[in-house]
């Protein structure tokens, strides 16, 4: 237990860090923010026992996803395809694979794979136990 907790210790510290190289370890920083993708702070982690959720989410070609908003905050990675994403003020964000995404939180919005192959996303959700990590939007 002891050598997973310093081995977890090294490798946040070589996140922290930019881009450096020691040995064959690449620590390339993908994304340091307080704000999500359209510019809205983030906001205080909620109050509760943590629960840490990943999701690889797989969208098929010409797939408009439901409206929906998240709680919690999240972060993702596109591994393959194109996404658009668009919040409820009509701001548009394009990412394609390789490019994070800081996700809104508590701010309806959606995705769209308009291209001819599927979006392979792999989304981290940091929450808490009482908390959903997605709510869909009925009403809109």
């Amino acid at each position: 237990m002891k050598k997973i907790t310093i081995f977890t210790c090294i490798v946040f510290l070589l996140a922290s860090c930019a881009t450096k190289k020691e040995g064959d370890i690449i620590v390339v920083k993908l994304a340091e923010t307080t704000r999500s993708w359209n510019g809205d702070a983030l906001p205080k982690y909620p109050d509760g026992p943590p629960k840490v959720t990943v999701l690889k989410i797989t969208i098929p070609p010409k797939t408009k996803l439901h409206k929906h908003y998240h709680p919690v905050i999240n972060s993702g990675i596109v591994l393959k395809g194109e996404l658009t994403v668009i919040d409820e003020d009509d701001k548009v964000l394009l990412l394609k694979a390789g490019d994070v995404i800081v996700e809104l939180v508590n701010k309806v919005h959606y995705g769209v794979n308009e291209g001819n192959k599927p979006v392979e996303i792999v989304v981290f959700y940091a929450g808490t136990t009482d908390l959903p990590i997605t709510v869909l939007d009925k009403d809109l």
